[in-house]
C-alpha cells in the first residue's frame, strides 16, 4: 500500500523491513546515462536561450529532449533513468524557486488587482477542470491545465503534481500545452491590448494575471509599455505568492481517501515546506550578501537569493530535458489534443474574466 504513495506524494511512510538474509535492494544510482544525456540537452537549449531569450531554457529543454527522443533509438534504459531523474530534481527545483518570492509582493498590488488576482486563479483552474471533463481528459491532466493557468506555468505544474498523485503521461500532457498557450498568450495581448485601447494600467495587471509563466508575463508587459511591465511584473510575482496557499488548498480539496488521515505538517509533500520556508528567508532579508576577494579578477558580490535562482533555473532546466527525452511524441498526437483544448478554454475564460474584473474594479 504504501509503495505507491511514497514517491509522488513526498510523505514520509513507514517501510517494511527486510528479513534477516534477505538482500536490500540496490540504492537509487545518482549518476547515470540518462543524467548525462539531460545534462547535455540542458546545456544546449541554455545556449539557445542565450541567444533567443524569448523562448525560455527550460522550454527549450523539453523541445530539444523531445526531438531526441522521438528520431533517435534511444536505449530503454537511458528513458527509465530519465523518469527517475525527474522525481529527483523537481522537488529540490520547487525549493529554490522560493528564493526569488517575495512575501510581499502581495500587498504591494493592492487590495483591487489582489481580487482580480483571485478570481483569475480560481477561474484558470476550474475552468480546465470542467474543459478537461468537457473532452474527456483525464482528471489529473485537465487539473495540471488548471494550475499551470491559474498559477506560474510549469513550475506550478510540477509543484502540483505530487500533491495530486499525477503520473508521467499528466505531467507531460500538461506542460506541453501550458508551453503552447503561455506562447499564444503572449504574442496575443499585446495586439489585443491596442485594439481594445487598454491603458498602461489596465494592461499590466492584465498582463500579470493571465499570461503563463513569470518571463512570458514580464514580455508581455513591456512590449506594451514600460509601465505596463513594470506592473505586470509585480503582479506576476504576486500571482505566483500565492502558489504555496493554491497547494494547500489542493491538497484540502483531495479526496479523503488519499489523505491516509495524516496530520496538517504531513498532509503537504517537504518540498513545499522547504519552498515556503526559503520565500520567508528571503522576504526577510535573511539570505546574505556573499562577497568575494579573488587576488585575480578583483572584489565582487553577489546575492545568496540569486545564486539559489539561478540553481533553481539550472534545475529546472535539467529536469525538462529530462522529461523530454522521455516523450513519446505518438501518446503526445493519440491524447494531447484534448488536453490543449481544455487548456484554451482555461485561457481564454481567464482572459476575459480579468478583462472584465479590471474594467470594473480599476
Amino acid at each position: 500500500m504504501y509503495a505507491s504513495l511514497d514517491s509522488m506524494e513526498g510523505l514520509e511512510l513507514p517501510q517494511p523491513t527486510a528479513p534477516r538474509g534477505v538482500a536490500r535492494p540496490a540504492p537509487a544510482k545518482y549518476w547515470n546515462t540518462g543524467l548525462l544525456a539531460a545534462a547535455c540537452v540542458a546545456a544546449a537549449a541554455w545556449a539557445l536561450h542565450q541567444l533567443f531569450p524569448t523562448f525560455s531554457a527550460a522550454i527549450l529543454a523539453i523541445v530539444l529532449g523531445g526531438l531526441i527522443r522521438n528520431t533517435l533509438p534511444l536505449p530503454a534504459s537511458l528513458v527509465e533513468d530519465c523518469k527517475g531523474l525527474v522525481k529527483r530534481v523537481i522537488p529540490v527545483t520547487i525549493i529554490l524557486t522560493g528564493a526569488s518570492v517575495n512575501l510581499t509582493e502581495v500587498a504591494r498590488v493592492g487590495a483591487p488587482s489582489l481580487a482580480v488576482i483571485v478570481a483569475s486563479i480560481v477561474c484558470g483552474c476550474v475552468a480546465a477542470v470542467l474543459a478537461g471533463r468537457l473532452v474527456k481528459t483525464s482528471r489529473n491532466t485537465g487539473l495540471l491545465v488548471g494550475c499551470g493557468t491559474a498559477i506560474c506555468g510549469t513550475s506550478a505544474i510540477i509543484a502540483a503534481a505530487p500533491v495530486i498523485g499525477a503520473d508521467d503521461d499528466d505531467l507531460l500532457l500538461s506542460v506541453s500545452t501550458i508551453n503552447i498557450m503561455g506562447l499564444l498568450v503572449m504574442f496575443a495581448l499585446p495586439p489585443l491590448g491596442a485594439f481594445l485601447h487598454s491603458s498602461p494600467l489596465e494592461f499590466g495587471v492584465w498582463a500579470g494575471v493571465t499570461v503563463h509563466a513569470v518571463p512570458q508575463a514580464v514580455t508581455t508587459g513591456f512590449a506594451y509599455s514600460a509601465q505596463s511591465g513594470a506592473l505586470a511584473t509585480l503582479v506576476k510575482l504576486a500571482r505566483v505568492t500565492l502558489l504555496a496557499p493554491f497547494l494547500v488548498v489542493l491538497a484540502l480539496s483531495a479526496p479523503r481517501g488519499n489523505r491516509l488521515r495524516l496530520g496538517f505538517w504531513t498532509l503537504l509533500p517537504k518540498f513545499v515546506w522547504g519552498f515556503l520556508a526559503l520565500a520567508a528567508f528571503n522576504t526577510l532579508h535573511l539570505l546574505p550578501v556573499l562577497n568575494f576577494h579573488p587576488a585575480v579578477i578583483g572584489d565582487w558580490q553577489v546575492s545568496l537569493s540569486t545564486v539559489l535562482s539561478e540553481m533553481g533555473s539550472l534545475l529546472l532546466t535539467l529536469s525538462m530535458a529530462a522529461m523530454g527525452l522521455e516523450v513519446n511524441l505518438r501518446f503526445l498526437l493519440r491524447t494531447g489534443l484534448a488536453a490543449l483544448v481544455a487548456g484554451a478554454i482555461a485561457s481564454v475564460a481567464q482572459i476575459l474574466l480579468a478583462l472584465g474584473l479590471i474594467h470594473w474594479l480599476l
